[in-house]
């Protein structure tokens, strides 16, 4: 017997049932691969699968929207099995996510509170808004700022009758309690509609600033009022996961929660306040630092709103969880 072409033999085998085991993740991701998702969820969950399981699992981004278009349809394409992994906005299929977004209203947790924390904190009142899948991460963006084209906001009165987009259903009341006209678009619209003039700001987190390329079409820029911050899921399609070898499953289950939450909340506030670094040093920006007195008249204007809101999706034991109570 010709030893070589045993051992060879034997060599071929192993390699063929490793790769016969190997599993690679679609996760789609609508934004280009400059985002704050790619390096904070995707490289550091393929990371963390790849080394736990000696390359057996890994993951896969694809993006701008290589899986399919639209940001509204993420989730879909993960029950269905388009992805994989799918990343979205609660905000942008609001009915889905009622008690989800408590956690976006206005004043809901502290300014320096981790969002990722409130919302692993009430996760059993709201483990049934994510059927069909396992969610991998939920997290918050930095709080909300006022991002304007040509407007400077100093108090609720100043926004009244101007476009703001907001992400969903939760922040569209909000802007209307303020005395704006809310327009809902995704995010990826937002740079185009500042810039031709369909709206005249954006309610959101400074990261779009970079992460859109917003700082290209607004000039001011107000902070300090607690008008809420967006929230972000990460869902994995649940038969995958259910259909994974147990040490794969297991690899999921280590990073999956707070860890992967954190990584990406982290993010997102860094890239935020770089983001804000580089607007205040442009001599062509307004930059808005309300006091507490100032700030107060916002969270007064849209405490009916936030309310009304919980109640509607009987939400209190909900927030409690979320503020820690």
């Amino acid at each position: 017997m010709n030893l070589k072409h045993v051992f060879a033999g034997a060599v071929l085998a192993v390699t063929s049932a490793i790769a016969a085991q190997a599993e690679e993740l679609k996760f789609a991701n609508f934004t280009p691969p400059f985002h704050t998702i790619n390096a904070s969820v995707i490289e550091v969950l393929n990371k963390s699968l790849s080394d736990a399981t000696g390359g057996a699992l890994t993951v896969r981004g694809y993006h701008g929207g290589e899986l399919g278009a639209g940001p509204a349809e993420q989730y879909v394409r993960a029950v269905q099995g388009v992805a994989d992994i799918a990343w979205g906005l609660p905000g942008y299929t609001s009915s889905q996510f009622g008690k989800t977004m408590v956690v976006e209203l206005p004043n809901a947790i502290p300014l320096d509170m981790p969002g990722y924390e409130a919302i692993w904190r009430a996760y059993d009142d709201i483990a049934a808004e994510f059927p069909a899948t396992k969610p991998l991460a939920l997290w918050t963006s930095e709080p909300n700022i006022f991002i304007m084209k040509d407007k400077v906001i100093k108090a609720p009165a100043d926004l009244a009758g101007l476009k703001m987009r907001v992400a969903g259903a939760t922040m569209a009341e909000v802007a209307t309690a303020l005395g704006a006209t809310p327009v809902q678009m995704p995010i990826n619209q937002v740079y185009n509609a500042l810039q031709t003039g369909l709206i005249d700001g954006v309610i959101t987190g400074a990261s779009t600033l970079s992460d859109f390329k917003l700082d290209e079409v607004a000039s001011s820029f107000t902070l300090g009022a607690n008008i809420g911050r967006g929230s972000f899921y990460a869902v994995m399609t649940a038969a995958k996961y259910d259909g994974l070898p147990a040490e794969q499953k297991a690899a999921i289950d280590a990073i999956a929660g707070a860890a992967l939450s954190k990584s990406a909340e982290d993010a997102w506030n860094v890239t935020a306040n770089a983001a804000l670094e580089t607007a205040r040093a442009s001599a062509d920006n307004t930059i808005v630092d309300l006091t507490a007195d100032e700030a107060a008249a916002f969270s007064a204007a849209v405490a009916d709103v936030v309310n009304k809101y919980v109640a509607s999706v009987g939400g209190e034991a909900t927030l409690a969880k979320m503020q820690g109570n």
